[in-house]
């Protein structure tokens, strides 16, 4: 039985859901911390379990119990896991992580328990899991322990020791995922096998009987980062979250669109009617969530002893020739993609749910019985994310930028957690390139920067000794995409320009000067350009590029890499010289002017007037050319020209989603900023594909939520409307709107010192603006060549042309 979706109305009403709903299900984070624990080793011992690996796939369960003749103001503790955890008091769930980094900088939380607390017997209870070698390869991992430590003597009557119990639990067990199982390169968490026997239900609560379990291990004490007295970095240097914790919210699966031995009315799904299943039986059900989500699945159910429900997720359905078409289309496909399997222990009322999160549009429930009816009471996701909220404003009366504006921000919620990931469904990992972009995103629609400074502390921790950091951080896989590296320091300016935090950006200084040294040592002394370089240069996965590489930057020499060199110098001598850095800003000068000498001369084709890919100019790109502006090589006056022919040219490699921010930069800094909303072709396709967001690449395109495709929440703001900071810490703002065909935008901002508003009119060659700027940040307005200076507070302009 197939079920037909009105998919307008569905998708307006789960759109609005999905982005007004927010309910977070954990304790809040609170930023006392005893300044003793940051500078001394902790009284708490990390505990584990006495016999088991502690490096090999295992869940455990850990539970202590505390009695308090009454109930604290306050009840501050700091917990952490390795690889995660889960903490409870009194059953319930408080607080989870620790967020990602790695073992030089181990994150621990910080936890105000007061509100779930008791008179008398109090339980608290961890569950902590480490996958081993099946890992998300964004978790490190050293042994699988738990820690938690009270902030002061009151709280300390917690604190991790050999008061706590602890119990592996043996009925989990991976499910591998490998590249043909999900048909693309994969590096998030595996999937899980869990027998339900083997739970031990009631344990978080007091009057559990946990006399069978193990007496725990005392491990090594909990040592803040920098402090051991013997300079020992091995084990969990502990330092403190710098991030709120992840949202979790009830998130229901609205549509069975699929059916096969059995039938339903598909209100389990909202807990209001029962799915039985009868013995011996096998049924299949295709549920739709209608757009891509990240959620923990839950079953609520009873009975089905032996039985087996098997999920499995995917962000679109398939053909048999592997392509996905309409992605709201089910007729003739099925579904591909890694699934968890469980096996109910035929008890009632039970609650089963996946440790980690799934990325998922469509689940396919698979349940197959034996001799006991399975009775699923409710099916639904837990969504979970980093708790991003939209403090921006995007409004012209187009519906089409309406969609490409909701759809966007969904694809960057999906990919934002403790880190930013490239794709939520297969590989939960934050790259450099991509985070870039994702981080305009969130300071432009949110104003949220937390992520964005944990961003790029992460990629400074991963620099190898020789000077660059690696493509993508947190990872166990280390990985060096050099042009990657380059665009860390851009990613340090855009945040120097968009918030004032001197400090913060300084600490950088240092490891710009080492990537920059990287690149020095690959330039070649007769040409003036780079060299060949190792690793894997990657810059976009256009057609026409070998595995995202230009030509000549592993065997030769790339005149493509060479420019984003140029590029990325002129933000490092910005930053030398703001921090009077006059060492590095000069060395910094010689290579801009060396560049820009020698890059036209083996790279300019006099006869196309087109910037070439290597020295034989055999070969032309979008991509050489868009860095030839940015670059200020091409002269102002020829950018219009070249920009006009480069997206015209048929033989040219083009640019994808995610280069195409860039070519839009390169079109504003030519003066064609208007011609934005005529490039939008790209994402229109993929929303008549019925995508719900944007995806990694045109088709075929592996994932189906990547996130660098989401720039247009960036560029409608900061391009259409206008909006961009002028100097360091937006402390004045400049105004250029680039309508284009609209005759109305509204737009608001977030800036740290409140709401940056505009609203423009575009009739008939009347531009009539309304600004306000907040308090203590002055601005400029710039129309067709005009400039008006604005002071705080509000404006109305009035221009006749």
């Amino acid at each position: 039985m197939t079920n037909k979706p009105s998919y307008f109305f569905l998708y307006t009403l789960l759109l609005n859901l999905f982005l007004l709903s927010s309910q977070s299900v954990t304790a809040q984070k609170v930023t006392e911390i005893n300044p003793n624990l940051l500078n001394e080793t902790w009284d708490a011992n990390w505990i584990m379990h006495p016999t088991a690996s502690n490096t090999e796939y295992g869940v455990f369960y850990f539970r202590q119990t505390v009695t308090l003749d009454s109930i604290p103001d306050r009840f501050i503790i700091h917990v952490s896991g390795d690889t995660r955890y889960r903490l409870f008091i009194n059953g319930k769930s408080v607080s989870k992580g620790p967020a990602v980094g790695d073992n030089h900088n181990w994150r621990f939380d910080t936890v105000d328990i007061a509100e779930y607390l008791i008179e008398g017997v109090n339980v608290a209870s961890a569950t902590v899991w480490s996958f081993g070698e099946y890992n998300a390869l964004q978790h490190h991992s050293y042994r699988t322990a738990f820690i938690l430590q009270g902030n002061s003597e009151t709280e300390s009557v917690m604190n991790t020791g050999s008061g706590w119990k602890v119990l592996q639990n043996r009925g989990y067990r991976p499910i591998p995922v490998s590249y043909q199982t999900v048909d693309g390169y994969y590096a998030a968490p595996h999937g899980e096998y869990f027998e339900a026997e083997f739970y031990p239900w009631g344990w978080k609560e007091s009057g559990f009987d946990d006399n069978e379990w193990s007496d725990v291990r005392l491990y090594e004490q909990g040592q803040p980062r920098g402090t051991n007295p013997y300079g020992n970095l091995y084990g969990w240097n502990l330092i403190p979250r710098n991030i709120p914790m992840m949202e979790e919210r009830v998130e229901r699966i609205p549509m069975v669109r699929r059916t096969d031995g059995i039938e339903t009315n598909g209100r389990f799904l909202y807990g209001l009617d029962r799915l039985v299943v009868e013995p011996n039986s096998k049924v299949t059900l295709l549920l739709d969530q209608t757009y891509i989500t990240n959620a923990y699945p839950v079953i609520h159910l009873s009975g089905g002893k032996g039985s087996e429900i098997k999920l499995t997720y995917a962000e679109s359905l398939r053909y048999p020739d592997n392509s996905k078409g309409n992605r709201d289309d089910i007729e003739g496909k099925e579904i591909l993609g890694f699934h968890d399997s469980f096996f109910p222990d035929g008890g009632p009322e039970r609650t089963l749910q996946t440790l980690w999160l799934r990325s998922y549009r469509y689940i396919e429930v698979e349940i197959e019985t034996v001799v006991d009816s399975l009775i699923i009471h409710d099916l639904h996701g837990v969504f979970t994310g980093y708790p991003f909220e939209v403090n921006a404003t995007f409004n012209t009366g187009d519906t089409g930028l309406d969609m490409i504006w909701e759809t966007g921000w969904r694809t960057a919620r999906l990919n934002a957690f403790e880190s930013y990931w490239d794709c939520a469904y297969y590989e939960q990992l934050q790259y450099v390139g991509d985070t870039r972009v994702q981080a305009l995103i969130s300071l432009y629609v949110s104003g949220d920067d937390r992520l964005m400074r944990n961003a790029l502390l992460h990629f400074n921790d991963s620099r190898m000794p020789d000077g660059i950091t690696m493509s993508r951080y947190p990872s166990r896989h280390p990985q060096y995409i050099p042009p990657y590296a380059l665009l860390w320091i851009p990613m340090i300016h855009d945040y120097w320009m968009h918030r004032t935090d001197d400090d913060f950006v300084k600490q950088f200084l240092p490891g710009i000067r080492s990537v920059i040294s990287w690149y020095e040592e690959h330039l070649d002394d007769e040409l003036g350009i780079l060299g060949p370089m190792p690793w894997w240069n990657y810059v976009d996965a256009a057609r026409g590029f070998s595995r995202g590489t230009p030509p000549g930057s592993d065997d030769g020499h790339s005149i493509v890499i060479s420019l984003q060199l140029l590029y990325t110098l002129e933000y490092a001598l910005e930053l030398a010289q703001a921090f009077g850095n006059e060492h590095d800003a000069a060395r910094y000068r010689e290579l801009i002017e060396q560049l820009r000498i020698n890059i036209p001369r083996h790279g300019w084709n006099s006869e196309r007037n087109l910037m070439a890919d290597t020295p034989d100019q055999e070969r032309f790109s979008e991509h050489a050319n868009i860095l030839a502006v940015l670059t200020g090589i091409v002269p102002e006056q020829e950018q219009a020209d070249l920009m006009t022919r480069i997206v015209e040219y048929d033989d040219l490699v083009k640019s994808t989603y995610y280069f195409r921010f860039y070519l839009n930069r390169a079109m504003r800094a030519a003066g064609l900023g208007n011609e934005y909303l005529n490039q939008l072709d790209p994402w229109y396709d993929a929303l008549a594909l019925g995508m719900t967001t944007f995806p990694e690449h045109p088709e075929p395109s592996r994932s189906d939520a990547h996130a660098w495709s989401a720039s247009p929440n960036y560029e409608f703001l900061a391009t259409v409307a206008g909006i961009r900071p002028d100097s360091p810490g937006f402390s004045t703002v400049r105004f250029e709107p680039n309508p284009g065909y609209l005759t109305e935008i509204t737009a608001v901002v977030p800036h740290p010192e409140g709401e940056i508003k505009a609203e423009y009119q575009f009739n008939d060659g009347r531009f009539i603006a309304s600004i306000t700027l907040p308090k203590g940040v002055t601005g400029h307005l710039i129309w067709k060549g005009m400039e008006y200076q604005l002071s705080e507070g509000h404006h109305e302009i009035d221009i006749n042309n």
